[in-house]
């Protein structure tokens, strides 16, 4: 697939049976352009865009992943640029019916021996990061946290070498809202848990103000404490108590208690730790026609290495997945598992019709420009990096893996499709490694766990060169194959679990936390 680097016009064909191709060359190649197929342009066709192989009758479908992603507004002849103003996008598939565990993945041969240096936590998680979290029950405390956290960077963190980063757990929630709502359990049950995140090392310090509905024994309980924290105590501070005279009180007293945890934390050694013990959310955000074509393929190879090796795997993403339903299910390891993402699609479709939009208003304007025509062509790319494996269990938005008994293998954790509420889901689901594919670019971190980000073209890899830490693009390229790529990235995650940091880490480009919240706001 080298032609395109060497100047040659390339498209890329993913099935046999498709009757469209993606334009490999970068900027695209002008009309008159012929292939050694035969092919000629009739017109200019950017770069990921596609090429009508064949001529396409009006509402005729047009075919790539070997799925009918539309059907032409208009009659279409070989050569032709196809894209979003020419197709009519399919119905979404219904909810009944469908294949259920159907599919079973082939067997192939446990890795055993990969090991990685992390923390051991009380709770029996691992942790890829030693970092001290400070929890906020509401945004009203937020000012006030993020200056005694830079305080505690400046004055107290260059004591504990130890420690990694100090971080405050500010959102948008706590007070305002319908906090007794039935969906209000989404937000509740997610700040707990990111809380909880294996890579705070059981050290759980929470700030509240005091009034807010949001009080920290409801979304922190006594029993949740006990079990998760070390000591099964927790410090917390109230801006709101009396012993609090003036705004530097207030910082004394959360510099004082943060002293505490950190002392454990720098106590604490990375030890040899089986590959088994990692949690990795996938996710791809910026998503161009290349995502399903390098990154996501890359992607889904080094997952199913993962689980191979005994390690826990999340993808998502509702409406990325939603016209592919069938494939999912048809993957499910029993009928039971088939019945919960039957069950977490229809609440989602349910969530988005009462807002009265439907799956189509997740591709962005971004995603058009780099060749999507529309959510069926972007949910097919999307799913690719689920790898082949079965998959074995199904978590509601704001669940965590342990507390639900899923301790292994490939997991749907069901999440929108927005990046920053898609990250924040999963590590409130437990994640302590994330992986990112971008097309379009984007400069995408999370403070609370390393972020591998996974360039889908050469051109962006080059551009973004300190940006992103993986070029997907090579395989486009002819350099190396999807395999060879998938076990790089494999043992690059270990390198990271082990405290090599990534790009976002270095520049600390980190996105505020970004909370799911379903339930009315009052």
């Amino acid at each position: 697939m080298d032609a395109a680097v060497k100047g040659k016009p390339l498209y890329i064909k993913m099935r046999e049976d498709d009757n469209v191709a993606i334009i490999a060359n970068e900027g695209g190649l002008p009309a008159g352009t012929k292939f050694p197929s035969g092919l000629e342009l009739r017109e200019h066709v950017p770069q990921a865009h596609k090429v009508a192989l064949v001529d396409i009758s009006e509402n005729g479908p047009v075919i790539r992943y070997g799925v009918v992603i539309g059907y032409a507004l208009q009659e279409l002849k070989a050569g032709s640029w196809i894209n979003e103003n020419r197709l009519r996008m399919p119905a979404a598939l219904g909810l009944e019916n469908l294949p259920k565990a159907t599919v079973k993945a082939v067997k192939q041969e446990p890795l055993s021996g990969y090991t990685f240096e992390g923390y051991r936590n009380p709770d029996g998680t691992v942790g890829t990061r030693n970092i001290l979290a400070i929890t906020t029950t509401v945004q009203c405390v937020a000012g006030v946290v993020s200056f005694a956290v830079e305080r505690i960077k400046r004055e107290l963190l260059p004591r504990y070498p130890n420690v990694d980063d100090v971080v405050a757990l500010e959102h948008h929630y706590g007070c305002g809202v319908a906090i007794d709502a039935p969906d209000a359990v989404i937000p509740i049950r997610a700040l707990r848990n990111i809380s909880l995140n294996p890579n705070f090392g059981g050290e759980v310090m929470i700030v509240s103000l005091g009034c807010e509905k949001l009080q920290p024994e409801r979304m922190l309980p006594p029993d949740v404490i006990k079990v998760h924290a070390v000591d099964g105590q927790a410090s917390q501070v109230c801006l709101q108590d009396e012993v609090h005279v003036g705004f530097m009180s207030m910082i004394d007293d959360i510099v004082a208690k943060a002293t505490v945890h950190l002392e454990r934390l720098n106590a604490r050694k990375r030890e040899t730790i089986p590959a088994s013990e990692l949690v990795v959310g996938v996710q791809c955000g910026g998503s161009d026609a290349f995502s399903g074509v390098t990154a996501n393929p890359v992607v889904g190879f080094a997952a199913d290495l993962l689980v191979r090796a005994g390690a826990t795997v999340m993808f998502s993403e509702n409406t990325e997945v939603r016209d592919g339903i069938d494939q999912l299910t048809a993957r499910a390891s029993t009928p039971e598992v088939a019945e919960q993402m039957i069950r977490e699609m229809a609440w989602y479709d349910a969530y988005l019709d009462r807002g009265s939009v439907d799956r189509s208003a997740n591709t962005t304007p971004g995603n058009k420009k780099g060749g999507l025509s529309n959510i069926v062509e972007k949910a097919m790319g999307s799913i690719i990096k689920s790898g082949s494996s079965e998959i074995s269990s199904v978590l509601s938005p704001g669940e965590n893996l342990r507390q639900k008994g899923i301790r292994k293998g490939m997991v749907y954790a069901a999440t929108p499709a927005s990046d920053f509420l898609c990250g924040t889901l999963q590590l409130a689901a437990g994640m302590n490694l994330h992986v990112f594919t971008t097309g379009r670019g984007t400069p995408y971190g999370l403070a609370e766990c390393p972020v591998i980000k996974v360039a889908t073209r050469t051109e962006l890899a080059r551009r973004w060169h300190d940006l992103m830490d993986v070029n997907a693009g090579r395989v486009a390229d002819g350099e190396v194959s999807i395999e060879e790529l998938g076990w790089e990235l494999f043992r690059l995650m270990l390198d990271v679990a082990s405290g090599r940091r990534t790009w976002a880490e270095k520049w600390k480009l980190h996105n505020a936390l970004a909370l799911f919240n379903p339930a009315p706001v009052t």
